[in-house]
């Protein structure tokens, strides 16, 4: 079962993650931050992930903490449920559109972490999340995943919409990546065995 459960205490956030990789899309969020759990329910139904989050973090200060941390126990969990990476088809791209904006991702889950990102998010603020955290979420996820992901935004100017885009594209891309190819089903995608 590709399936994993985190826990992850630290004197700025407690977090309690679960996440299947072969879901329906069901979510149940609660980060503390309501754009947060937006976008997090958004990548569970686009990806199909069934996902699981809790977090008491020190939002009074910011959410600064709870979106690096989250992101940080997501990537951990994808890491930890595909394991050796054995059968995954490994590489997965999508373009998506969102009204004005159309946000490009491309991901290898190559066991070396790289974020190259072109995002242009003019506003500083979605209601009261900044939209700079977008940046921390996407190096904290790509950092424990262990996986090269590429952002490009193509056009948009609504900041919203580059974000909603960018999660909705990131968890079709990641759904394709993380798929059983079921010709090589026993076999690790790489010539030198092991991701």
């Amino acid at each position: 079962m590709r399936k994993a459960s985190i826990k992850r205490k630290t004197a700025e956030t407690n977090i309690a993650l679960k996440l299947n990789l072969d879901g329906k899309g069901e979510s149940k969020i609660n980060s503390g931050c309501g754009f947060l759990d937006h976008m997090l329910t958004l990548f569970a139904k686009h990806g199909r992930f069934d996902l699981e989050v809790s977090c008491k973090g020190d939002t009074q200060v910011d959410y600064h903490h709870t979106v690096e941390d989250v992101g940080i126990c997501l990537g951990q969990a994808f890491s930890d449920a595909l394991g050796d990476k054995k059968g995954i088809t490994r590489y997965g791209n999508f373009i998506l559109p969102m009204d004005e904006a159309l946000i490009l991702c491309a991901v290898d889950f190559s066991g070396r972490s790289m974020l190259v990102k072109e995002l242009d998010i003019k506003p500083i603020k979605v209601g009261d999340f900044d939209t700079e955290l977008l940046e921390e979420f996407l190096l904290a996820f790509t950092r424990t995943a262990n996986i090269t992901l590429h952002v490009r935004q193509l056009s948009g100017s609504n900041a919203h919409h580059i974000i909603e885009g960018t999660f909705k594209c990131l968890a079709r891309t990641v759904k394709q990546a993380v798929t059983i190819d079921k010709e090589f089903a026993d076999q690790i995608p790489s010539t030198k065995g092991v991701l």
